[in-house]
């Protein structure tokens, strides 16, 4: 499973990039697709280190930071979706995809805090 989820993050990552890409070259998209660029690929990362947490209080931290950053994700998607008549199909298939991601990441989440409590 976290092989699968740590593949997902990747390609999301990398589609992320591929529609900035699609984007012209302007001071606002620029802005806003380096943003994007940061953030979606910082979900895999950040996720990528949680699964080397030391400690299950580790592991949380670094997964609250996947949730962050997927959450981030979504709102520069949203705003390259109204800022641009261009690419609506990709935009909302890279929200769904960063929204299924987060809730992932809130289940594992909550998944190890209920571990930790009934200790």
């Amino acid at each position: 499973m976290k092989e699968e989820i740590k593949k997902r993050m990747l390609r999301f990552a990398v589609d992320c990039g591929k529609l900035c890409m699609q984007f012209p070259i302007s001071r606002e998209y620029n802005a806003y697709c380096n943003q994007l660029i940061r953030c979606s690929s910082s979900v895999g990362a950040n996720y990528t280190a949680a699964c080397r947490g030391k400690s299950d209080k580790d592991f949380i931290n670094k997964l609250k930071i996947v949730e962050e950053e997927a959450d981030e994700s979504m709102y520069f998607l949203e705003i390259l979706k109204e800022m641009s008549e261009m690419h609506h199909t990709e935009i909302d298939r890279l929200h769904k995809e960063a929204d299924e991601l987060l809730s992932i990441t809130i289940a594992s989440i909550n998944t190890v805090r209920k571990r930790l409590n009934s200790k």
